[in-house]
């Protein structure tokens, strides 16, 4: 066959694939539009939320993108209102701790499903599994019994013991654990390493992604948590952010100003931790999607 017999071919193949190619930008286009429009709807709330804190009291219902006059008076009233500064650093302790113990327990008790062989494993796991679909309804009533009968109402402590474990962390971890390679973990008992430093030397260090996603869940779930300090907590020094927003609704009217000015302060601590943990949180999406 002859060099010109085969250009032939070549060349009629060539607008096929330049078709193939402009199909592929164009579904990429189209793509990148709805992940914009998506955006730009999950993100407008928190625009408006943050414009709505600098509009003064006069001009709280203008429905202008941005405020004709910008004032702070929403942010002074709300910390001269409520001790704000101090229900944000309640809020942080009870979420850093709460984040913390879930994820101790949650790796103690993952490595021993995920490694360990006992009689009445997997009854024990299924177990765990069941309690994540139990309701907070169902065990409010006697953790607030127990916690009267400990003398902890109106302490931080009550916002944290019923919360030391998670279910959620120890099914995610356990099954981050199964995953991992085993060569990995039998070289580092050859090297008579045993079960603690081949949890927190070898294990933990490789479960960084996952343990920074489940943090910020953790941490994120705690942080907006209402239902139960709104129960434990009697005082404002006591109390926790969401129960500090909510004291500017009232059956007489919402103080919309102050409102989304303490719904703005309260929402930068999340926002900072995930933008710090970013990377860490997209990696183990990437590593749970491969596997």
């Amino acid at each position: 066959m002859t060099t010109e017999a085969l250009k032939v071919p070549l060349i009629a193949a060539r607008p096929l694939r330049r078709k193939a190619a402009e199909g592929i930008g164009v579904n990429s286009a189209a793509g990148h539009l709805v992940m914009v429009l998506l955006s730009i709807f999950c993100l407008f709330p928190v625009y408006w939320m943050l414009a709505t804190s600098f509009r003064p009291a006069n001009a709280i219902f203008e429905t202008s993108l941005w405020p004709t006059t910008m004032s702070l008076e929403n942010y002074a009233y709300a910390l001269d209102s409520i001790p704000i500064l101090r229900m944000l650093i309640n809020t942080l302790v009870v979420s850093v701790l709460t984040t913390v113990v879930q994820l101790g327990t949650g790796l103690l008790a993952a490595y021993a499903f995920a490694r360990w062989k006992f009689p009445g494993d997997k009854l024990i796991y299924t177990a765990v599994a069941l309690t994540w679909l139990v309701p907070f309804q169902v065990v409010m009533i006697p953790n607030y019994l127990l916690i009267a009968q400990m003398g902890l109402l109106d302490t931080l402590a009550a916002l944290v013991l019923p919360n030391l474990a998670s279910a959620l962390a120890i099914l995610l971890l356990a099954q981050a654990m199964r995953s991992f390679p085993k060569e990995v973990v039998e070289a580092a008992r050859m090297d008579g390493a045993g079960n603690w430093r081949i949890l927190w030397e070898v294990m933990t260090p490789n479960l960084r992604g996952t343990l920074a996603s489940l943090a910020i869940l953790i941490f994120i779930s705690t942080w907006n948590e209402y239902f139960w300090p709104l129960l434990l907590t009697r005082t404002a020094d006591n109390s926790v952010i969401q129960i500090g927003i909510q004291m500017f609704m009232s059956s007489e009217g919402n103080q919309w100003g102050p409102l989304m000015a303490a719904s703005t302060m309260a929402s930068l601590p999340v926002l900072v931790i995930y933008i710090v943990l970013q990377r860490q949180v997209i990696q183990s999406f990437m590593k749970s999607g491969i596997r």
